[in-house]
C-alpha cells in the first residue's frame, strides 16, 4: 500500500488553527469522521486512547496519530498542516505542525504497521517536511506526499 493508497480525495488539509494538541486532535477527528462515515466522538476516543501510551509527536515538528476504528473497511490517511505550531508533547519538545492520521479497521494489524512505517519513512525526509510547508495548497501537497519514492524498507 502506497500513500496515493491511503490518500484519497479529500484528505488534506491545509489552513487549520487549532490551538492546542487537545483541539487539533478534536479537528482532525471531525474532518476524518465526516471523510469516512464515522462518529467524530468515536474518531476522537480511539485517537486519544493511543495518545495516552505516549505521545505521537514523532519529532521535527511532525505528528503521526493512529489508530484503530470500528466500522472502516480498509486502512486510510489524512494530512493537515496547521497555520501555526501547537504542542504536542513530541519527542523533540518541538512544536507540531504537520499531521499525518492514519486510521485502520480495528482488525488490521500488519497492514496497519507497514503503513504506519511507510508515513514515518516519508515525514522524516527533511526536503519533504519544507516543501510541505512551503506548499500553496492542498492539492500541491498531496503531489508531494504521493509522489515521494518510498521503499519497502523499514
Amino acid at each position: 500500500m502506497t500513500l496515493k493508497d491511503l490518500l484519497k480525495d479529500g484528505a488534506v488539509f491545509s489552513g487549520l488553527r487549532p490551538a492546542s494538541k487537545k483541539q487539533a486532535l478534536h479537528l482532525i477527528s471531525t474532518k476524518a469522521a465526516a471523510r469516512c462515515g464515522l462518529k467524530a466522538e468515536d474518531v476522537l476516543d480511539a485517537i486519544m486512547e493511543r495518545e495516552r501510551l505516549g505521545s505521537t509527536g514523532v519529532g521535527n515538528g511532525v505528528a503521526i496519530p493512529h489508530a484503530r476504528c470500528a466500522g472502516l473497511n480498509e486502512i486510510t490517511g489524512f494530512f493537515f498542516r496547521l497555520d501555526a505550531p501547537v504542542d504536542f508533547e513530541a519527542i523533540d519538545d518541538v512544536p507540531v505542525d504537520l499531521i499525518f492520521l492514519l486510521l485502520a479497521p480495528e482488525g488490521e494489524g500488519a497492514g496497519h504497521l507497514r503503513s504506519l512505517a511507510q508515513v514515518s519513512r516519508i515525514m522524516r525526509r527533511h526536503d519533504v517536511r519544507q516543501k510541505i510547508r512551503n506548499t500553496a495548497n492542498e492539492d500541491a501537497i498531496l503531489a508531494l506526499l504521493t509522489g515521494v519514492p518510498h521503499s519497502n524498507a523499514a
